[in-house]
Parts: C-alpha cells; sequence; structure tokens
C-alpha cells in the first residue's frame, strides 16, 4: 500500500525480460521521485532483475502464451491466464492503484484486464511495431505510449509518443562524451551483445571475425561480449587462441558503463537495446533477430540507421569474412565513427521518462488523452 503523504499507488506490469522491465524500471524512478508508490506484476523470470527495481514491491502473476497450436499446452495458457485474472484482482483491491501502467508480454494481460472498467490503463510499445500482447490491449486501455511507435492507423486517437524511457545507469553513462579510437598502441574498446539471452550468432562470429583484424590491430582490442552459458568457454578459448583480450560472459550487470566505454557496438535490435545506445550514443552496427514474427527488431534497427546513428546488417548476409571486413572498415575511419556517435545521440530520447511519467500522471488525474497530447504538442 502507498505510505501516508505519497500521491498514491501506480502498479506497472512487464513481462519478465530485460527489454519489457528495463523502461518499467526507468519510469519507477521517475515515479517514486515524484512521490508516487510503485508496486510491480510479473513472472517469476524477473527474480534476476528484484534486486535493482526500485517499487515497493514485486508480485509475481500466472501467465500463459496462447500462441501455440498444441491444445493442451494452449489449454495450460488458457489456465494460466485464468489464474493470473484473480491473482490481478486480488492485487487490485489491495493495492487500489490509481493507475495501471503495462509494458509488454503475455504478463501483462492479467493485470491490465483486471484493472480495466474503471482505473485508468495505459501501455508502452517499446518497438516501431506493436507486440502481440499489446495488440490484444490496445482497445481496451485509457493510452497508449509509444517508443519508436507512432500516432497513426489504429488507436491513433490515444497514442503518444513518448520515446523509450531508459535507466539512470544508462542517463549516467549518457554524460561520457565519444572518443573515437585514435592510432598507435591505444586499446580499441568493442562491445558485443544480442539481448538479455545473448546470442549465439555472436559467440559463433564474433571471435573468430576479430581474429581476422590486421595484426597491428588485434593487440589493441578489449571486447566484452554477452553470451548464452553454454557458449561462454568456447567463446573465451577462441579470443584467447587469437590473443585477443575479452570479458565474456552471460550478464554484465555494468552493460551501461561499458557501452559508454566502448568505440563501437555490435548488438540486436530490440528497443531498449536500441533506446540505450542512442541515449549514450556510440556508433553500432545492429543485426536484429532473423526470426521475429513482427519483424520488430529490423524496424527499430532501420529508425536509427535512418538518422545515421547505426549501420543494419541481416544475419544471413553476415559470415566471419563480411563481419571483420565491416568492423575492419569502420576501425579505420575513425571521422565515421564520431559522426555515427553524434547521430545516435541526437537521435537519443533522453526526456523519454520524464514524459512517460507525466502521461502516466495525467491519466491517473482522469485528464483525457486528446487534452494531453494538445498540452505536449
Amino acid at each position: 500500500m502507498a505510505s501516508e503523504g505519497d500521491k498514491g499507488t501506480i502498479l506497472l506490469s512487464a513481462g519478465g525480460t530485460g527489454g519489457h522491465l528495463f523502461p518499467a524500471e526507468a519510469l519507477a524512478h521517475e515515479l517514486i521521485a515524484r512521490g508516487w508508490s510503485v508496486h510491480l506484476a510479473t513472472d517469476d523470470r524477473a527474480q534476476k532483475y528484484a534486486d535493482r527495481f526500485p517499487g515497493e514491491a514485486m508480485h509475481v502473476i500466472a501467465s500463459g502464451t496462447p500462441s501455440s497450436r498444441n491444445p493442451i499446452k494452449m489449454a495450460g495458457a488458457a489456465f494460466a491466464i485464468w489464474k493470473g485474472l484473480r491473482q490481478s484482482a486480488s492485487l487490485m483491491r489491495q493495492l487500489k492503484p490509481m493507475a495501471v501502467v503495462g509494458f509488454g508480454g503475455y504478463p501483462t494481460i492479467p493485470p491490465l484486464l483486471a484493472a480495466g472498467g474503471g482505473r485508468p490503463t495505459m501501455i508502452h510499445e517499446q518497438n516501431a511495431v506493436m507486440g502481440r500482447a499489446n495488440k490484444m490491449l490496445a482497445g481496451r486501455v485509457t493510452a497508449v505510449a509509444g517508443g519508436f511507435l507512432k500516432a497513426e492507423g489504429d488507436h491513433a486517437d490515444k497514442i503518444v509518443e513518448t520515446g523509450n524511457p531508459v535507466r539512470p545507469a544508462v542517463l549516467a553513462a549518457s554524460d561520457q562524451k565519444y572518443s573515437a579510437p585514435k592510432r598507435g598502441s591505444a586499446p580499441i574498446r568493442i562491445v558485443i551483445f544480442g539481448g538479455s539471452q545473448g546470442a549465439r550468432f555472436f559467440s559463433q562470429t564474433m571471435p573468430d571475425a576479430l581474429a581476422k583484424l590486421p595484426e597491428d590491430i588485434k593487440p589493441r582490442l578489449q571486447v566484452t561480449q554477452q553470451a548464452r552459458p553454454e557458449d561462454e568457454g568456447p567463446a573465451k578459448a577462441s579470443y584467447a587462441e587469437a590473443g585477443i583480450a575479452a570479458d565474456v560472459s552471460p550478464f554484465f550487470s555494468d552493460l551501461p558503463s561499458r557501452i559508454a566505454g566502448a568505440h563501437l557496438v555490435m548488438a540486436r535490435s530490440g528497443a531498449s537495446t536500441v533506446a540505450e545506445i542512442g541515449a549514450i550514443g556510440r556508433p553500432a552496427i545492429f543485426v536484429p533477430y532473423p526470426h521475429a514474427l513482427d519483424h520488430d527488431q529490423a524496424a527499430n534497427a532501420a529508425a536509427m540507421e535512418a538518422a545515421g546513428g547505426a549501420l543494419v546488417r541481416r544475419e544471413q548476409d553476415l559470415n566471419v569474412d563480411t563481419v571483420a571486413t565491416e568492423i575492419g572498415a569502420l576501425l579505420a575511419d575513425p571521422e565515421k565513427l564520431s559522426t555515427m556517435a553524434a547521430a545516435a545521440r541526437a537521435a537519443g530520447r533522453r526526456d523519454a521518462a520524464v514524459l512517460l511519467a507525466d502521461l502516466a500522471e495525467a491519466i491517473a488525474s482522469g485528464q483525457p488523452v486528446a487534452d494531453f497530447k494538445a498540452a505536449n504538442a
């Protein structure tokens, strides 16, 4: 419950991955600073982030993914959602939130549905293409906040373009100015990651690709690479064999500061990844996840490429030789790297958490979305 003197309680709901939780974390910090009590409803995958989330409590809500064609799995998902609805209804009675804000993923469905019919509700869509859970909820909620999503098409009247909020650690890292790699023996720092689960493609490709760089470059490389646990050992061995200094791990709690120290980033292009690289302002090569059903990562990456802050390459077009050529060309062109860094920073939205909090407060107070949009046009 909100403590006495607080403005009240706002319940945030998010799927248990970093891509959904990081923008929720950013909004939580901003709302708490404004005097709100914040709670989080999520699934059990979020436990590894629990120590960093600033809200008063994390509530694990049952949910399922109703996308399988297997009747048994469909029945299991339906039961989990039903159970989550009962848990969420109990949570609404306990917390009495003044607004409920969802950040995508199927675990947001029970809390947002339980809140409907009386409490103001909002979903935040991080990607340029709306995800399936948010599509299911968009017609029911009070407002839709868009990271890369534009106020057009279906539900345009309730879409507010807020950008994707980034965590305080990212904002702190964004204070570090970009400096292109210097000639001579100075270190060249490359950061490689593929989202909260890592990316097997990078683990299988990057060590051999970087080993093909010129002999005067390899001793200068300092690589940070996220890898799946099963890929960590082989990737470390490959880097060691090539004589390249590399820190390989399934998870880096200080990833924002590592991005800030990077001369070049190579990553998947989930919405939070693109937003954080943009806020910090670092040149990037984005390799969208090729099997995304909605092709959302490709759309996110295209937005940053259009701004001049990144190169976008399809995974199916890349191999060890083409990656080595791409990275070698960029490292040989410090001016281009600096230009890309400046363009990425210009495209980044460091005020997104503030605007998203403004919108959350507006709907909590009963202000119509149309009036909010007019006041912030």
